[in-house]
Protein backbone atom coordinates (compact mmCIF):
# COMPACT_ATOMS: atom_id res chain seq x y z
CA UNK A 1 0.00 0.00 0.00
CA UNK A 2 2.83 2.34 0.85
CA UNK A 3 4.54 1.48 -2.38
CA UNK A 4 1.34 2.29 -4.34
CA UNK A 5 0.96 5.68 -2.62
CA UNK A 6 4.55 6.52 -3.38
CA UNK A 7 4.01 5.61 -7.03
CA UNK A 8 0.89 7.79 -7.16
CA UNK A 9 2.64 10.74 -5.53
CA UNK A 10 5.58 10.39 -7.89
CA UNK A 11 3.27 10.38 -10.90
CA UNK A 12 1.50 13.50 -9.63
CA UNK A 13 4.80 15.33 -9.06
CA UNK A 14 5.98 14.33 -12.52
CA UNK A 15 2.73 15.51 -14.09
CA UNK A 16 2.85 18.86 -12.30
CA UNK A 17 6.47 19.29 -13.33
CA UNK A 18 5.70 18.60 -16.96
CA UNK A 19 2.78 20.99 -16.85
CA UNK A 20 4.84 23.79 -15.34
CA UNK A 21 7.67 23.10 -17.74
CA UNK A 22 5.27 23.33 -20.65
CA UNK A 23 3.89 26.62 -19.33
CA UNK A 24 7.33 28.14 -18.93
CA UNK A 25 8.41 27.00 -22.39
CA UNK A 26 5.21 28.31 -23.95
CA UNK A 27 5.53 31.59 -22.08
CA UNK A 28 9.12 31.92 -23.23
CA UNK A 29 8.14 31.45 -26.86
CA UNK A 30 5.40 34.01 -26.46
CA UNK A 31 7.88 36.55 -25.11
CA UNK A 32 10.29 35.68 -27.87
CA UNK A 33 7.66 36.26 -30.52
CA UNK A 34 6.78 39.54 -28.88
CA UNK A 35 10.34 40.83 -29.05
CA UNK A 36 10.47 39.96 -32.76
CA UNK A 37 7.77 42.50 -33.53
CA UNK A 38 9.52 45.62 -34.73
CA UNK A 39 9.44 48.17 -37.52
CA UNK A 40 12.38 49.56 -39.50
CA UNK A 41 12.19 53.23 -40.49
CA UNK A 42 14.51 55.82 -41.99
CA UNK A 43 14.92 59.44 -41.02
CA UNK A 44 16.44 62.10 -43.28
CA UNK A 45 18.03 65.43 -42.45
CA UNK A 46 19.41 67.91 -44.98
CA UNK A 47 21.14 71.28 -44.80
CA UNK A 48 22.18 73.69 -47.54
CA UNK A 49 25.68 74.94 -46.81
CA UNK A 50 28.28 77.18 -48.41
CA UNK A 51 31.91 76.24 -48.92
CA UNK A 52 34.39 77.96 -46.63
CA UNK A 53 37.63 77.01 -48.40
CA UNK A 54 38.75 77.20 -52.02
CA UNK A 55 41.75 75.48 -53.62
CA UNK A 56 42.68 76.59 -57.13
CA UNK A 57 45.67 75.04 -58.90
CA UNK A 58 46.95 77.10 -61.83
CA UNK A 59 49.49 75.14 -63.86
CA UNK A 60 51.78 77.13 -66.16
CA UNK A 61 53.55 75.52 -69.13
CA UNK A 62 56.61 76.79 -71.01
CA UNK A 63 58.64 75.23 -73.83
CA UNK A 64 62.03 76.19 -75.28
CA UNK A 65 65.25 74.69 -76.58
CA UNK A 66 67.06 76.55 -73.83
CA UNK A 67 66.19 75.42 -70.32
CA UNK A 68 67.13 78.77 -68.79
CA UNK A 69 64.79 80.68 -71.08
CA UNK A 70 61.95 78.23 -70.40
CA UNK A 71 62.38 78.66 -66.65
CA UNK A 72 62.61 82.46 -66.98
CA UNK A 73 59.29 82.47 -68.84
CA UNK A 74 57.74 80.36 -66.08
CA UNK A 75 58.92 82.86 -63.46
CA UNK A 76 57.49 85.72 -65.50
CA UNK A 77 54.13 83.98 -65.94
CA UNK A 78 53.89 83.14 -62.24
CA UNK A 79 54.42 86.82 -61.42
CA UNK A 80 51.65 87.82 -63.80
CA UNK A 81 49.33 85.25 -62.25
CA UNK A 82 49.96 86.65 -58.78
CA UNK A 83 49.24 90.18 -60.09
CA UNK A 84 45.99 88.90 -61.61
CA UNK A 85 44.94 87.37 -58.29
CA UNK A 86 45.62 90.62 -56.44
CA UNK A 87 43.50 92.49 -59.00
CA UNK A 88 40.68 90.04 -58.26
CA UNK A 89 40.89 90.81 -54.55
CA UNK A 90 42.47 87.48 -53.57
CA UNK A 91 45.08 87.44 -50.81
CA UNK A 92 48.17 85.80 -52.33
CA UNK A 93 49.89 85.27 -48.98
CA UNK A 94 48.82 81.62 -49.06
CA UNK A 95 49.48 81.11 -52.78
CA UNK A 96 52.55 78.97 -53.27
CA UNK A 97 54.55 77.35 -56.02
CA UNK A 98 54.31 73.58 -56.24
CA UNK A 99 55.26 70.67 -58.44
CA UNK A 100 58.00 72.02 -60.71
CA UNK A 101 58.56 69.55 -63.54
CA UNK A 102 61.12 69.60 -66.34
CA UNK A 103 60.83 67.26 -69.32
CA UNK A 104 63.66 66.72 -71.78
CA UNK A 105 61.92 65.60 -74.96
CA UNK A 106 65.18 64.31 -76.46
CA UNK A 107 65.54 61.95 -73.51
CA UNK A 108 62.34 60.15 -74.52
CA UNK A 109 63.36 56.96 -76.35
CA UNK A 110 59.86 56.66 -77.85
CA UNK A 111 59.72 60.10 -79.50
CA UNK A 112 58.77 60.34 -83.13
CA UNK A 113 59.61 63.00 -85.68
CA UNK A 114 61.61 66.15 -85.19
CA UNK A 115 61.62 68.13 -81.94
CA UNK A 116 60.95 71.86 -82.15
CA UNK A 117 61.45 72.56 -78.44
CA UNK A 118 63.61 70.30 -76.35
CA UNK A 119 62.44 71.30 -72.85
CA UNK A 120 58.96 71.44 -71.34
CA UNK A 121 58.71 73.15 -67.96
CA UNK A 122 55.54 73.15 -65.84
CA UNK A 123 54.91 74.91 -62.55
CA UNK A 124 51.76 74.94 -60.41
CA UNK A 125 50.59 77.95 -58.43
CA UNK A 126 48.29 76.64 -55.71
CA UNK A 127 45.84 79.29 -54.54
CA UNK A 128 44.31 78.69 -51.11
CA UNK A 129 41.62 81.07 -49.93
CA UNK A 130 38.92 81.22 -47.25
CA UNK A 131 36.84 83.42 -49.58
CA UNK A 132 35.41 80.96 -52.12
CA UNK A 133 33.18 83.54 -53.79
CA UNK A 134 36.20 85.65 -54.74
CA UNK A 135 37.94 82.61 -56.18
CA UNK A 136 34.82 81.65 -58.12
CA UNK A 137 34.61 85.13 -59.64
CA UNK A 138 38.32 85.14 -60.48
CA UNK A 139 38.04 81.75 -62.19
CA UNK A 140 35.41 83.22 -64.48
CA UNK A 141 37.96 85.79 -65.68
CA UNK A 142 40.88 83.41 -66.13
CA UNK A 143 40.62 83.99 -69.88
CA UNK A 144 42.45 87.27 -69.28
CA UNK A 145 45.57 85.27 -68.48
CA UNK A 146 45.24 83.25 -71.66
CA UNK A 147 44.78 86.43 -73.69
CA UNK A 148 48.00 87.72 -72.12
CA UNK A 149 49.85 84.74 -73.60
CA UNK A 150 50.08 82.58 -70.48
CA UNK A 151 49.67 78.88 -71.25
CA UNK A 152 47.57 77.21 -68.58
CA UNK A 153 46.85 73.52 -68.12
CA UNK A 154 44.61 71.92 -65.48
CA UNK A 155 46.60 68.68 -65.67
CA UNK A 156 45.40 65.19 -64.81
CA UNK A 157 46.31 65.60 -61.14
CA UNK A 158 43.57 68.16 -60.58
CA UNK A 159 40.50 66.47 -62.03
CA UNK A 160 38.25 68.46 -64.36
CA UNK A 161 40.10 71.71 -63.71
CA UNK A 162 39.04 74.94 -62.03
CA UNK A 163 38.77 75.64 -58.31
CA UNK A 164 37.78 73.04 -55.72
CA UNK A 165 35.35 74.29 -53.08
CA UNK A 166 35.40 72.59 -49.69
CA UNK A 167 32.98 72.68 -46.75
CA UNK A 168 35.05 71.96 -43.64
CA UNK A 169 32.53 72.54 -40.82
CA UNK A 170 30.63 69.27 -41.06
CA UNK A 171 31.25 68.38 -37.39
CA UNK A 172 29.38 71.52 -36.34
CA UNK A 173 26.23 70.24 -38.04
CA UNK A 174 26.32 66.59 -36.98
CA UNK A 175 24.58 66.73 -33.54
CA UNK A 176 21.63 68.81 -34.75
CA UNK A 177 21.20 66.80 -37.96
CA UNK A 178 21.36 63.44 -36.18
CA UNK A 179 18.69 64.63 -33.73
CA UNK A 180 16.50 65.78 -36.61
CA UNK A 181 16.93 62.52 -38.53
CA UNK A 182 16.10 60.52 -35.39
CA UNK A 183 12.96 62.58 -34.74
CA UNK A 184 11.96 62.14 -38.38
CA UNK A 185 12.37 58.37 -38.08
CA UNK A 186 10.35 58.19 -34.85
CA UNK A 187 7.52 60.13 -36.43
CA UNK A 188 7.38 57.58 -39.25
CA UNK A 189 7.49 54.69 -36.74
CA UNK A 190 4.68 56.20 -34.68
CA UNK A 191 2.51 56.50 -37.78
CA UNK A 192 3.23 52.87 -38.66
CA UNK A 193 2.33 51.75 -35.13
CA UNK A 194 -0.90 53.74 -35.31
CA UNK A 195 -1.83 52.20 -38.66
CA UNK A 196 -1.10 48.67 -37.36
CA UNK A 197 -3.02 49.28 -34.11
CA UNK A 198 0.13 48.82 -32.04
CA UNK A 199 2.06 51.02 -29.68
CA UNK A 200 5.65 52.03 -30.16
CA UNK A 201 8.29 50.55 -27.88
CA UNK A 202 11.96 51.34 -27.41
CA UNK A 203 14.75 51.25 -29.96
CA UNK A 204 15.83 47.77 -31.00
CA UNK A 205 18.74 48.80 -33.21
CA UNK A 206 19.97 52.10 -34.64
CA UNK A 207 22.32 53.07 -37.43
CA UNK A 208 23.34 56.73 -37.51
CA UNK A 209 24.07 56.62 -41.23
CA UNK A 210 26.81 58.29 -43.26
CA UNK A 211 26.99 62.01 -43.87
CA UNK A 212 27.37 62.89 -47.53
CA UNK A 213 28.03 66.23 -49.19
CA UNK A 214 26.24 66.61 -52.52
CA UNK A 215 26.09 69.37 -55.12
CA UNK A 216 23.17 71.70 -54.48
CA UNK A 217 22.24 71.54 -58.15
CA UNK A 218 22.23 67.82 -58.84
CA UNK A 219 22.43 67.19 -62.56
CA UNK A 220 24.54 65.03 -64.88
CA UNK A 221 28.08 66.39 -65.14
CA UNK A 222 27.75 68.61 -62.06
CA UNK A 223 30.41 67.89 -59.45
CA UNK A 224 30.07 68.70 -55.75
CA UNK A 225 33.62 70.06 -55.49
CA UNK A 226 32.98 72.59 -58.25
CA UNK A 227 30.01 74.20 -56.48
CA UNK A 228 30.22 76.79 -53.72
CA UNK A 229 26.73 75.88 -52.52
CA UNK A 230 26.24 72.28 -51.39
CA UNK A 231 23.74 69.99 -49.68
CA UNK A 232 24.67 67.96 -46.60
CA UNK A 233 22.52 64.86 -46.05
CA UNK A 234 22.33 62.05 -43.52
CA UNK A 235 19.91 59.11 -43.52
CA UNK A 236 19.51 57.28 -40.20
CA UNK A 237 18.02 53.77 -40.00
CA UNK A 238 16.28 52.85 -36.73
CA UNK A 239 14.35 49.76 -35.60
CA UNK A 240 11.61 50.21 -32.99
CA UNK A 241 9.83 47.51 -31.01
CA UNK A 242 6.08 47.24 -31.46
CA UNK A 243 3.79 46.44 -28.54
CA UNK A 244 0.21 45.22 -28.52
Amino acid sequence: MITGERTLIGALVLGVGLALGGWFVGHGFAVGRGTDRFVTVKGVSEREVEADLALWPLRVVSTDNDLGRAQARIDQDVGRILDFLVEQGIDTALAERQDLQVTDVLANPYREGTVSNRFIVTQTVMVRSDEPQLVLTASQHVGELVEAGIVLSSGQDYGPGGPTFIFSRLNDLKPEMIAEATANAREAAEQFALDSRSSLGGIRRANQGVFVILPRDQAPGVYEQSQVHKTVRVVSTIEYFLKD
